[in-house]
């Protein structure tokens, strides 16, 4: 590892250039967070209509990945990244032009088509442009990864203050920088000699492990979005305070995505890891239940999520790809299917249980899903031991963050098939 990264700040522009976009394309996964209760009373909205910012954002990510493969094997990775360049920093400023919640809701859709676009590729770029090797590459985009999702509610928080229009314009103008970049510092890339079809996500969950993590995903981030999503609206807190607790929240997903997850895989087998932090985030949620406008609690529960959040996002997707008989690119696209639909949902979900309930019903559902996906995972069990007789020799876990948001697979393979 020494080896590889000797060089690994002295890398080309066009390296730089791209490390950047993936900056900016992390911090949407947190920039809206602390301008969630303004957008509510600015433009005099219900909580259920502003959580579709996440609703569509994800759910157009979510089929997105069913044909970003498609896609990107045939225009190859520049032009697929670039596609997805234009595509943020068009909808990002249309998000931020509009004067209804509805606009905005419809606008997050098309930047949700433009991020799986330029993720999907994002990583592939960077393999084949760094220096330092695959593993140098790696820590780059994590680095990036861990940076963006710290940065995102920060970022979003300062913005929102001038304006609740900022985070969107501020992502726009940060875009359209990195687009120019990339433009002219990346080299161009060759396509793929094998084309992906688009069914093939689809017929690859007819695989049994596959199909087992998925579902184990889909319930496992109906609790984590229920508390993403929906979690600023109870806090009753500022802007400002808001930014800072979902700040210290991304820190801790971003450390234990690429330091604890690869150590507790390492120290207790992913079954045990994994069996442990969804238990553990599960009683985090139920205790939100309890008392969701406690700030104190809240703001609490909240940043310990970051823990539990970090290792199981690592953890589940390093054993889908290891348990998968697929090509990885395609197991990615067909797990991001699937577990994106579920956290898409559940912040919507959240905001009409407090229409027709109460405010603690939706922290309690998401209690009882992430211990439904224990259930379900525990059914694999058989599953999880092979994903860690397989990984026996390797060092780490390492690149697992980057296939979380679906970059990894097909870069991994094309190194390791080159060496």
């Amino acid at each position: 590892m020494s080896s590889d990264t000797t060089n690994l700040f002295k890398q080309p522009k066009a390296v730089y250039a791209v490390a950047f976009a993936c900056v900016i394309s992390f911090m949407g996964i947190g920039l809206v967070d602390p301008i969630l209760p303004a957008l509510k009373t600015q433009l005099d909205a219900t909580e259920s209509q502003v959580t579709l910012l996440f609703t569509s954002y994800l759910v157009v990510t979510a089929v997105a990945m069913l044909v970003t493969n498609w896609v990107s094997s045939r225009l190859g990775a520049k032009r697929t990244l670039l596609t997805g360049l234009v595509i943020i920093v068009a909808f990002a400023a249309l998000a931020g032009s509009t004067d209804t919640i509805s606009g905005i809701v419809a606008f997050r859709a098309g930047w949700g088509l433009g991020n799986a676009l330029f993720i999907a590729t994002s990583l592939a770029a960077i393999v084949a442009s760094a220096r330092g090797g695959f593993a140098g590459a790696i820590i780059l985009y994590e680095a990036a990864l861990g940076l963006g999702i710290a940065a995102g509610p920060l970022v979003g928080s300062v913005l929102g203050n001038i304006s609740w229009r900022g985070p969107f314009y501020g992502v726009s103008a940060l875009m359209a920088i990195a687009l120019v970049a990339t433009v002219f510092l990346l080299p161009a890339t060759p396509k793929p000699e094998h084309r992906t079809s688009l069914s093939a996500p689809l017929r690859a969950l007819g695989h049994r492990g596959l199909l087992t993590m998925s579902i184990t995903a889909l319930l496992y981030n109906w609790g984590f979005f229920t508390m993403l999503g929906y979690a600023p609206f109870p806090m009753g807190l500022s802007i400002t305070a808001l930014g800072w607790v979902f700040f210290c929240w991304g820190v801790l997903v971003a450390f234990f995505s690429v330091i604890g997850a690869p150590w507790l895989q390492r120290r207790f087998g992913t079954a045990a890891s994994l069996y442990g932090s969804l238990g553990l985030f599960a009683i985090d949620l139920a205790v939100m239940a309890i008392s969701p406008t406690s700030q104190v609690l809240m703001i609490g529960c909240v940043i310990a999520a970051g823990i539990f959040i970090g290792i199981n996002n690592t953890l589940m997707t390093q054993a889908v790809m290891t348990v998968s008989p697929v090509e990885r690119p395609v197991a990615s696209a067909a797990y991001g299917f699937v577990r994106f639909i579920g956290g898409g949902l559940a912040p919507f979900a959240a905001g009409k249980l407090v229409e027709h309930f109460n405010v603690h019903v939706p922290f309690a559902i998401g209690a009882i899903t992430v211990l439904v996906a224990i259930a379900v995972l525990a059914s694999g069990r058989r599953l999880l031991a092979e994903a860690d007789a397989s990984l026996a020799g390797h060092d780490d876990v390492s690149g697992e963050v980057a296939d979380e948001f679906g970059g990894a697979s097909g870069a991994i393979d094309e190194v390791v098939r080159t060496h």
